[in-house]
């Protein structure tokens, strides 16, 4: 099984991966945690690719993040798309939400030495998503919808839903 979780900052990708990997007794992999170096140093792209490309030859994986310049690798690799396609103002809440929660620490699925901060270019990010990044997402999964299992959870309810099929049966559900 190789699963790629994708979506808006704040969808909470970390912690469905972490909640589907426990259930399919799978490795997760966040990339947040593979990418961001102590003070928040990001590595460079070459070692992102070379990280990926090393990531998606191993026989099962989940991996989540989007890095819109590497998502590729991850999405042509998967056999299964999670994108968690929220609201953003449900991203949004939860963005501010854990930057409170987290205030002067690193989050669990966060490199180690990257405090949670305010970051106002991120919380536009977010905001931006719909009509900034969404598309493109949207347009990538129509293109590999003929080869790969997608799955698009428009909501959080829809999200805990689709984890409690999987924690039932063991294994993904086919719509």
């Amino acid at each position: 099984m190789k699963i790629a979780i994708i979506g808006s900052g704040g969808a909470g990708k970390s912690t469905f991966a972490r909640k589907l990997g426990q259930d399919l007794n799978q490795k997760v992999y966040h990339l947040d945690a593979l990418f961001w170096k102590p003070n928040w140093a990001l590595v460079p792209r070459v070692e992102q690719i070379q990280v990926q490309n090393d990531l998606v030859q191993q026989k099962d994986w989940i991996i989540d993040g989007n890095y819109g310049a590497t998502i590729d690798i991850r999405l042509h690799a998967a056999d299964t798309i999670i994108f968690l396609d929220y609201p953003r103002v449900i991203c949004l809440y939860r963005a501010i939400k854990r930057t409170i929660q987290y205030r002067k620490q690193s989050r669990p699925d966060m490199g180690e030495g990257c405090e949670e901060r305010f970051d106002l270019t991120f919380l536009k990010w977010i905001w931006e998503y719909p009509k900034t990044k969404r598309p493109e997402t949207m347009s990538k999964l129509q293109q590999l919808s003929s080869r790969k299992h997608i799955v698009i959870l428009k909501s959080p309810r829809e999200a805990r839903r689709y984890l409690e099929a999987v924690s039932r049966s063991g294994t993904l559900p086919r719509e």
